[in-house]
């Protein structure tokens, strides 16, 4: 992975990308037509590979245990300047559709693991699940190389939109929520699999 190489592009570079980011978000003119028209139909979505990662607590968290819920599952680190933007709109998020079925996912990449990562959530008031990822983890969801990274995944346990690969605006992810959170519910036991069933035996490799 080369996240270890833009960590150490990301402080020069932090005030110019924040103040373009910011300005990018202001722009936003993603609407919920957009974000249905963008979705994959139900039938060309594929299962979102399963995991188990552990949180601060040392509590398993695993993926396929949240089927029937819509889950934004994003790829983030404590030095990635736009990670800190969007993670007041995942707080929102999760405080104003919990209770419809939303569940959001933070998966750090941090080098430095819990000792990094605890403080920064405590003085962000991070209200979500957040577990330390890997390198295989990221192997499974095709290599993330860049933060964040974000998948949307539908309640059947389906990457139901394409990755989120760097900030989009908020009413992007919104709308997309929304969307997901309004289709209904159809259980399938076969939603989840395991990831190197997916994406073949490179991603069992580097477990």
């Amino acid at each position: 992975m080369n996240l270890r190489r833009r960590r150490s592009l990301a402080f020069p570079l932090a005030l110019a990308t924040l103040l373009a980011l910011t300005s990018a978000c202001n722009k936003t003119t993603s609407t919920r037509a957009e974000a249905q028209s963008q979705s994959k139909p139900t039938g060309e979505r594929k299962p979102a590979p399963d995991f188990t990662l552990q949180d601060a607590n040392g509590n398993s968290l695993k993926l396929s245990d949240l089927r029937g819920k819509v889950v934004v599952l994003n790829f983030w680190a404590t030095w990635c300047g736009p990670c800190a933007l969007e993670i007041p709109w995942f707080i929102e998020f999760e405080q104003q559709y919990k209770s419809k079925g939303l569940e959001i996912v933070g998966i750090s990449m941090d080098e430095d693991g819990w000792k990094a990562i605890k403080p920064y959530v405590a003085a962000k008031k991070v209200n979500y699940r957040v577990v330390l990822g890997n390198d295989a983890v990221g192997t499974l969801y095709g290599g993330v190389d860049s933060l964040p990274t974000t998948f949307i995944i539908d309640r059947q346990g389906r990457l139901a939109f394409p990755p989120h690969v760097g900030l989009p605006g908020k009413n992007e992810y919104l709308n997309e929520i929304q969307t997901l959170l309004d289709e209904k519910q159809h259980a399938d036991s076969r939603a989840f699999i395991p990831g190197d069933l997916l994406f073949g035996s490179a991603a069992a490799a580097h477990r």
